[in-house]
């Protein structure tokens, strides 16, 4: 982290020093969480939904904490007040502090920032940049899906003088989201993904996500680059609203001019596999190919890739270089069509981070290619455990219900739907034509491993897939690990 001194810290938030706060006192570290504390770090004290950062004050200094961005005083069982920056708002402190860590690594060093948004994709992608990226020099990207409000600022407090490329993940729920982040790290680059449903019970409105996605393109400057997705309507009608220069992706015509996918197919293992091509270069006057398989599963990261190697490409690597990096790379954050396979033949499929309609489909017509016969004939049995879709609002009972009828159509052999949430993707699944035990519902997670337990068998292929809050991806875990009485699941 840029090191920053207690009175740095106030004249940036326009915060007020308690009168315990030594304004020479150095910050060399900054979290949210005060398990995570260490010494000499600033520990922020957010308020949230289900808990108050204000609590455990106590507990972050007692780990080392130097300081508190705080919202109130607080003082010790003795009296003494605590060492804080007093602010309104400690989330806005938060992003003044990380413009200026931005602004200071900028001028220390030349640092390019890229911006990936979209309804989904954002963290497979920001992985995939991340890791082109990081042959050209140090970079940093967000942990997971730190790509909010908190979790921009965290990420950019892991630079330092020496970073060379910021990938910044920026996900929204309300109209303004996009911007205040963009605003936050003023991207040079800026990649939209795609505008599907997520969240669209939050936003009020799918036009709401076009508006807010699109609010990281009107941020970019005039040199920067769009980097748009000409498969998506929606994403390529956003050019006039950038003056930066616009480069496509994607595999059709639109995309003839950016960077495209030829020759898609995917693997056995349900690999894709495809020819990226360049735009013209100067050393390629007529552009480059390159034919790669991605470690990815799923036709779906097709583009993911794509939006990846055109944001590399926008930020001057060679396209050498970015089909080098490319070819062959899995996923690196957890739980995204995660592969796992257990000692009885059994594959286990998890990608319960996170679902909307769009990465339902995607998960599903993934599991059902991989089912299909192979060269001598045989066919593996295929599992959708599906939990709850999150946030769709007054579509949720519509789209679960679509979810169940579109199972059925893709000839998935057995549907397991966990909770009274997705209890409509089960009835719909009925009501398809999936009769005996080919669709089951139950209410719990243990009813479903039990469940799992029972009827498994060497050679299937489960899918877990629902959003986080649903609770699917530690069932996935265990389902994984049902033989491996070593392995602790993670919390």
């Amino acid at each position: 982290m840029i090191t920053l001194t207690t009175a740095e810290i106030a004249a940036l938030t326009g915060g007020r020093l308690s009168t315990t706060a030594d304004p020479d006192t150095a910050i060399t570290s900054v979290t949210t969480d005060s398990r995570a504390v260490q010494p000499g770090a600033l520990f922020v004290a957010k308020p949230g939904e289900h808990s108050d950062g204000h609590l455990f004050i106590s507990g972050a200094l007692a780990s080392g904490a130097t300081l508190i961005l705080a919202e109130r005083e607080t003082a010790s069982e003795d009296g003494r007040v605590d060492p804080a920056v007093l602010v309104p708002d400690v989330v806005a402190a938060l992003g003044a502090l990380a413009h200026h860590v931005v602004a200071r690594v900028r001028e220390a060093g030349g640092l390019r920032v890229v911006g990936i948004t979209g309804s989904a994709g954002k963290t497979t992608t920001k992985d995939l940049l991340a890791a082109i990226l990081e042959t050209q020099g140090p970079t940093v990207k967000p942990f997971n899906s730190y790509n909010g409000e908190i979790g921009l600022p965290l990420t950019v407090f892991e630079m330092t003088e020496d970073t060379e490329f910021l990938v910044a993940e920026m996900g929204a729920t309300h109209v303004g989201n996009i911007d205040y982040l963009a605003r936050m790290v003023e991207p040079e680059v800026g990649a939209v993904l795609m505008v599907g449903t997520a969240h669209v019970g939050e936003f009020g409105g799918v036009e709401n996500i076009v508006l807010t996605k699109g609010e990281l393109v009107e941020a970019l400057p005039s040199t920067g680059t769009a980097v748009l997705n000409a498969d998506d309507a929606q994403v390529w009608g956003m050019r006039p609203r950038t003056e930066a220069a616009v480069l496509a992706f994607g595999e059709g015509q639109a995309a003839a001019d950016g960077v495209r996918a030829t020759d898609v197919s995917v693997d056995t293992d349900g690999h894709p596999r495809l020819t990226l091509n360049f735009p013209g270069t100067e050393n390629a006057a007529d552009g480059a190919s390159f034919p790669i398989v991605s470690g990815l599963i799923g036709r779906h990261h097709v583009g993911n890739v794509l939006a990846a190697a055109a944001s590399a490409f926008a930020l001057g690597v060679a396209p050498a270089a970015i089909a080098a990096a490319l070819g062959g790379l899995g996923p690196t954050s957890r739980f995204r069509m995660e592969r796992s396979e257990r000692a009885d033949g059994v594959s286990v499929i998890n990608d319960a981070y996170n679902a909307n309609p769009e990465s339902m489909m995607a998960a599903l017509q993934t599991l059902a290619a991989l089912g299909r016969p192979d060269q001598d004939g045989q066919a593996r049995r295929t599992w959708a455990v599906l939990g709850e879709m999150l946030e769709l609002g007054e579509d949720r009972i519509h789209e679960h219900d679509r979810l169940g009828r579109l199972v059925v159509r893709m000839n998935i052999s057995q549907t397991l739907v966990v909770g009274q949430g997705a209890k409509p993707a089960y009835n719909a699944a009925v009501m398809e034509g999936s009769w005996g035990d080919e669709a089951k519902f139950v209410e719990t997670l243990d009813q479903a491993f039990e469940d799992l337990q029972e009827r498994l068998q060497p050679g299937d292929i489960v899918l877990f897939k629902s959003s986080n809050g649903s609770g699917l991806r530690l069932l996935g875990e265990r389902v994984a690990h049902a033989l491996d009485t070593n392995h602790t699941e993670e919390a």
